[in-house]
Parts: C-alpha cells; structure tokens; sequence
C-alpha cells in the first residue's frame, strides 16, 4: 500500500515538472485539451480569478450591516407546523423508551454494587417486601411505569427486525403495523399490571 501511494505521488511530481518545463506543449490546441478534470487542475487551466471590493466601515456600519444580513436569513420552520404521524412519533418513543430503560437499568446496577457499603437492601425479597407494603393504585402505577415502556421498546423492537427483512416497508404498511403494535402493547402492559 505504500508503495503504492508514492509512486502515485512520483508520477503526479513528474506530470507536473513536465508541465512547469513546458507549458506551451499542453495548450488548447494539443491532444491534453479534451483531458479529464484532474489534468485540468494539473495544466493549471482551471484557475478562477474573482475580483472583490472591500471597504473599511466602522463598527457601527459594520453592526448594522451584519443585523441586515441576519434579517435576510433563512429560519427553520416552527414544530408547531408538523403534522403527527405515527411513524415519526412511534420511532421517538422507542428511542425515548430505549434510553429510559437502560438508564433505570444503569442506576439500578450502580445502586445495587454500592448498597452493601452503604447499608442498603436491594435484594429481591426486601423490594418484594417493600412493594407489598404499597397502596393497590401506587402499586398500579409503579408497575405500568415499568411495564408500559419495556412493552412498548420490545414490541416496537419487533417491528424494526421485521423491516429489516423488507415486510412491511412501506408508508401504509408502518401506519398499519404501528397501530396493531400500539393495541398489542397497550394488551400486554394491562397484562402485566394486572395480572403479575
């Protein structure tokens, strides 16, 4: 590979010694006319030459310039504008779930290595424990906000290994499988909730 790239800089040396030692051989008029883009640049007939003006303004002019130009410029449209589809918002929950779900997971694991240091019970007979010792509509809700969003990123998972293999890929296939997904997991966190 090497040795490759320096005879390719070689050449390209000596294409342009020959050029520079005699310039007049690659003109219009010769065979190196019709030559690609990159003869071109080495012929040096590509050269563009602009000419600019400047002007020394003060810092003033120079403010008010500069606030014209940004007048002038182009601005994002507002979200507000966007139309809700089920596409793009069922992929921004997914990732949502998928972040908060590694996150709870992350937090517990560090908790869980440190609780011994600092006297905590984390194993699963003292949080059994302690959640049996809950109100029913605390409990309920506790669980769906575990059950809800792990349902959701395993199912809506589902979803996206099935377009990797090209089903359903296409714009009414997603909407339809996006609200089959949305009934199946609203199911199975109700399951969850209720009857675990």
């Amino acid at each position: 590979m090497a040795a490759n790239v320096f005879s390719q800089r070689a050449l390209h040396a000596t294409a342009r010694r020959l050029i520079a030692a005699h310039p007049s051989s690659f003109t219009r008029s010769s065979v190196f006319a019709t030559l690609p883009a990159p003869a071109a640049v080495a012929t040096g007939r590509n050269t563009q030459i602009r000419f600019t003006g400047t002007s020394v303004v003060s810092q003033t002019t120079g403010n008010e310039i500069l606030a014209s130009q940004r007048l002038h410029r182009p601005v994002s449209p507002h979200l507000t504008i966007y139309k809700f589809q089920v596409p793009w918002i069922m992929s921004s929950l997914h990732r949502i779930t998928g972040v908060s779900l590694s996150g709870v997971l992350y937090l517990y694991s560090l908790a869980y290595l440190v609780a011994p240091t600092l006297g905590w019970h984390l194993d699963s007979a003292s949080i059994a424990a302690s959640f049996a010792t809950l109100p029913f509509v605390v409990q309920a809700v506790l669980k769906t906000g575990f059950a809800l969003p792990f349902t959701y990123h395993v199912l809506n998972g589902f979803r996206h290994l099935a377009w990797d293999t090209g089903a359903n890929f296409t714009k009414q296939g997603v909407i339809r499988t996006g609200l089959f997904a949305t009934g199946i997991i609203t199911l199975a966190t109700v399951g969850l909730v209720f009857f675990l």
